[in-house]
């Protein structure tokens, strides 16, 4: 798929971020329909203030997160996150991880999904001249 066709119905910024590492259709047996999957995998970058790779190791990931975005064509859209953790190299008991404001506070929700179920798509943050 085009990089730029999936920039464009992922949130903002989110690709500087993370990789895709795969798209897929499941099937919902609750509600009885199609879902997309988009799995996301966190970029090796340690985003932390004052943290470095001469001090930090990425060890291993947290559980995925799976997050609801806008649907497409009718279809629910989930974001499935895949997040590093970074441990000390010496102090091993330390572990950082990067924050994300992409993610509305309180929600399995997309920020922007989020404003706009709240707003009911008025919301002027939107709309930018």
């Amino acid at each position: 798929m085009d990089r730029s066709i999936i920039e464009a119905i992922l949130p903002s910024d989110l690709l500087i971020y993370f990789d895709i590492t795969d798209f897929k259709e499941e099937h919902d047996k609750k509600a009885d329909r199609k879902i997309l999957v988009i799995d996301l995998t966190e970029k090796n970058e340690i985003r932390v203030d004052g943290c470095t790779f001469e001090e930090y190791e990425t060890k291993d990931f947290y559980l995925p997160k799976r997050v609801q975005d806008f649907p497409l064509r009718g279809h629910p859209v989930y974001l499935c996150f895949n997040r590093r953790r970074w441990r000390h190299k010496i102090e091993k008991n330390k572990v950082i991880s990067n924050d994300y404001s992409f993610i509305a506070e309180g929600s399995k929700l997309t920020k922007e999904l989020s404003d706009f179920l709240k707003y009911g798509g008025d919301d002027p943050r939107r709309y930018r001249w």
